[in-house]
């Protein structure tokens, strides 16, 4: 079906209020934030300056939605100025599902690892190569944070080790350390829909008797492993940083990524107390912070 899509521009101080109003109160389906730097979604006139603020709302909307409504809404609300900048813009009807998949490739990641979409043909059938359908759970190589996480991977000697994947998402970590020559690994997750994905693409790679998988409450006690990844958010590994160095062995290596490079040196302080750590890898404002302990 066809869908209407309103963008707006706003602040940092003001967006998330913004996309509230738009998701509780005019009807949007769904609401992203773009930065307005990197996506700019309002081009102005030759000859002319604007200066908007510096994130991009955009609400998404059912085509029969009164748009003309929405935006007195939006023009009434003490959020934004009456004269705010906005576009209302009809979108074609697309299968959005097969779009995304035309456009998710393989993808290299360090010297050996390769993630491949389960519907292409690996480039190198002599590489480790790691067959991924998303599904419903995160993980898919083409965010920054991933991609960080598989590097470091790649560049770990992980024969014969332990792994554990805390908030494994779409497994995309735990069975690239499989493939890399891990004996066990063992995914965590509070989503049960990330651990059906886990579990499904485990066995679309042939790795399944090498995967335990958990929700947190049903984790085994006392469970440590040689090697803990984590990409996940700060906030999370700040408020989780005592049961995640507690899943370290003695000696044992730790990656965590989820962080912005801004928020690097405040969460690396929540595990510096029990790890010698390497210095930050940074990719596209993003950054991965690792050590051993």
């Amino acid at each position: 079906m066809p869908w209407i899509q309103l963008k707006l521009n706003a602040t940092a101080d003001n967006a998330e209020a913004i996309g509230d109003m738009l998701m509780e109160e005019s009807g949007a389906l769904s609401v992203t934030f773009l930065d307005a730097q990197d996506t700019p979604v309002f081009e102005p006139l030759p000859g002319e300056t604007r200066l908007w603020g510096d994130t991009d709302i955009v609400g998404l909307y059912d085509a029969e939605s009164d748009m003309e409504w929405v935006v007195a809404q939006l023009k009434a609300s003490p959020l934004l100025a009456s004269d705010f900048a906005y576009k209302v813009e009809q979108l074609e009807d697309k299968d959005w599902e097969r779009e995304w998949m035309d456009n998710f490739h393989p993808m290299r990641f360090g010297q050996r690892l390769w993630i491949c979409p389960s519907w292409r043909d690996v480039p190198d059938e002599n590489a480790v190569n790691v067959m991924l359908d998303p599904g419903l759970a995160f993980g898919t190589g083409t965010h920054p944070t991933t991609a960080l996480c598989l590097e470091w991977l790649d560049g770990q000697d992980l024969e014969g080790k332990t792994v554990v994947d805390f908030g494994c998402g779409s497994g995309i970590l735990a069975i690239a350390a499989i493939k890399l020559g891990a004996a066990k690994v063992i995914g965590i997750d509070i989503d049960p829909q990330a651990i059906i994905a886990s579990k499904d693409n485990a066995e679309r790679n042939g790795v399944a008797d090498k995967l335990a998988l958990y929700l947190p409450k049903d984790q085994p006690e006392d469970l440590q492993a040689d090697i803990v990844v984590a990409n996940i958010l700060a906030g999370p590994l700040r408020e989780l940083s005592a049961p995640i160095k507690g899943l370290i062995k003695p000696a044992g290596k730790l990656a965590i990524s989820g962080v912005l490079a801004t928020q690097a040196e405040d969460v690396a302080t929540y595990y510096a107390d029990e790890l010698n750590l390497d210095p930050v890898a940074v990719k596209e404002d993003w950054c991965r912070i690792s050590g051993h302990k």
